[in-house]
């Protein structure tokens, strides 16, 4: 079969957004059945519009692989989303990011060749494969989750990190969490365990900047990574709000600082922020510390309710906002045009072990 020329990027730019939402809704009717697309909830709403599955990454992952009709799987979110997606899909589909530069901070602070170091030289003061259960945020690459695979380790989302939290410590007596240091601090402490049992891992020091007698006394090993959205709120936005609207509740994703989460009401994933907020009473007041999309989103959906973004200042998550109509129109166009842009694929025996990682999490939750 003889492909056709592919479609250039740059000339969409030129268009309005209405000649490319037009373009878009034509490309997707043609391919009806054949392409699925996904949107985060943090997407920018004029992408999100066009999206056949919402959710966050684990969710839309599976739900992706279960629509086994579908050749093409685009995923509008960032890199570590899409090579989930890969790992959980069949053979036959086809994973596609239409920007790959849209990435994700926190997940390039921690890389494979320094979690290696760091279990090398935790391994000088103690039997890490005997003691130390690896566990990584699915907001990392597919590298470190086939490590944790091949380390008796496993996956958490922020929904499910306490419940996996628990399962590495039934494992073995302590954790090395990675790579978001607040997600593993707050849900550690959750479960009890003392901020003095904690100790942070700065993997451009020595010994993690450690001692061996901290690190023998720790039960959990914190990466020093941090998503630079959710580290934007502050205890003082929490005070803020209280001070001006008494009676507010104030919600928070877990990826915020510890301090920020012991002073809201309440703390969870993105689903479960949407499901408490959704089921609460007209006319109740709300603080989100999340993604100003998905607030933005929560607000427009609910104008019986006063909802308000815990940050004074524009936070949303950069990287994603990376994918914008003219990169989604050029992907689906290519793929009427036979041209596959921007294909996510894992080498397989990566893949493999981080699906063993995966699939440890999944016989959990």
């Amino acid at each position: 079969m003889t492909l056709s020329p592919p479609v250039a990027l740059e000339p969409l730019y030129a268009l309005s957004d209405q000649a490319l939402q037009e373009r878009i809704a034509q490309a997707k009717a043609q391919l009806a059945e054949r392409c699925v697309i996904l949107g985060h909830h943090y997407q920018r709403e004029e992408v999100y519009h066009f999206a056949d599955l919402t959710g966050d990454s684990l969710k839309l992952s599976r739900l992706a692989s279960q629509r086994t009709e579908a050749e093409y799987i685009i995923f509008c979110g960032v890199h570590f989303m899409a090579e989930v997606a890969d790992i959980l899909s069949s053979p036959a589909q086809t994973v596609i990011l239409p920007d790959l530069a849209a990435g994700c901070s926190m997940a390039d602070m921690a890389d494979l060749p320094h979690v290696e170091q760091a279990w090398q030289a935790l391994g000088q003061v103690l039997d890490c494969d005997q003691v130390i259960t690896p566990l990584t945020y699915v907001n990392s690459t597919a590298d470190l989750k086939a490590f944790c695979g091949e380390h008796g380790g496993s996956v958490c989302t922020s929904s499910n990190a306490e419940k996996m939290l628990q399962w590495a410590f039934a494992q073995r007596e302590k954790v090395l969490f990675f790579p978001d240091q607040h997600l593993g601090r707050n849900s550690s402490h959750r479960l009890g365990v003392p901020l003095e049992e904690m100790v942070l891992w700065q993997p451009s020091l020595p010994n993690g900047g450690l001692s061996e007698a901290e690190i023998r006394k720790a039960r959990v090993i914190l990466w020093d990574g941090y998503c630079s959205v959710h580290t934007m709120f502050q205890p003082a936005h929490v005070a803020l709000f209280r001070q001006r609207l008494p009676g507010i509740q104030v919600i928070v994703h877990p990826e915020c600082s510890f301090e920020v989460c012991q002073l809201a009401d309440d703390r969870g994933s993105t689903e479960q922020i949407q499901a408490r907020v959704r089921a609460a009473p007209s006319g109740s007041k709300w603080a989100i510390g999340t993604e100003l999309n998905l607030v933005n989103r929560l607000k427009k959906e609910m104008p019986d309710k006063e909802i308000h973004f815990l940050c004074p200042t524009v936070c949303l998550c950069s990287t994603m906002f990376r994918i914008d109509l003219a990169h989604l129109c050029w992907v689906l166009e290519n793929l009427l045009h036979g041209q596959v842009i921007n294909r996510i694929k894992v080498p397989e025996r990566e893949a493999a072990s981080a699906r063993i990682a995966l699939q440890r999490m999944l016989n959990v939750v």
